[in-house]
């Protein structure tokens, strides 16, 4: 759903070239599993990593920001093809400077998601701020768009699969699926 005029929105979508998340609450649902020895569990959905994979299939990059550190998301990463991994970024806006810096990625062609209020500043600094329907409230008042899918549950491919079709891309990164045997 736009918070801001549709029109306007459309036209920030059309020229996303990055696509920058936050792990916790939008790669994943928020719940992190710690106990005793055992190396912290997350849960990623494979909808949302799907849909990576598509928005990179278009020539398109990812990157994430993230406030905590673990494996299981440097392995999440991995298998994904996210090169650009910023864990243990208490200061998101710190990190994102460094992902600019890294990748001379510019702002308006990048779309940040997140959910909490650490996000905020670098939502007033991107093209696109898309907070997850869970986020916090301050965080969904900051944001160009609200997703209806909540974090962990499908809201990053949400993303993904509309600025693909909004950019035309959505047929060339899915054709390989409609081809008639």
């Amino acid at each position: 759903m736009w918070r801001i005029n549709k029109e306007e929105g459309e036209l920030k979508a059309g020229k996303i070239k990055w696509l920058v998340m936050d792990i916790d609450g939008v790669l994943s649902d928020g719940t992190v599993f710690v106990g005793g020895d055992v190396e912290e569990i997350k849960g990623f959905n494979v909808k949302d990593g799907h849909g990576i994979k598509l928005w990179q299939r278009s020539d398109r990059g990812a990157a994430v920001i993230t406030g905590r550190a673990s494996a299981a998301v440097e392995k999440r990463c991995k298998e994904l093809g996210i090169e650009h991994v910023y864990q243990g970024a208490k200061i998101k806006i710190e990190a994102f400077q460094e992902f600019m810096d890294d990748t001379k990625a510019i702002p308006e062609e990048i779309c940040f998601i997140g959910d909490d209020l650490v996000d905020i500043p670098v939502f007033r600094k991107v093209g696109l701020a898309v907070a997850v329907a869970d986020a916090t409230e301050d965080t969904l008042n900051e944001a160009d768009y609200v997703t209806e899918l909540t974090g962990g549950k499908g809201a990053v491919r949400e993303i993904t699969d509309y600025l693909l079709k909004i950019q035309g891309n959505w047929k060339k990164v899915t054709e390989r699926y409609f081809i008639e045997n």
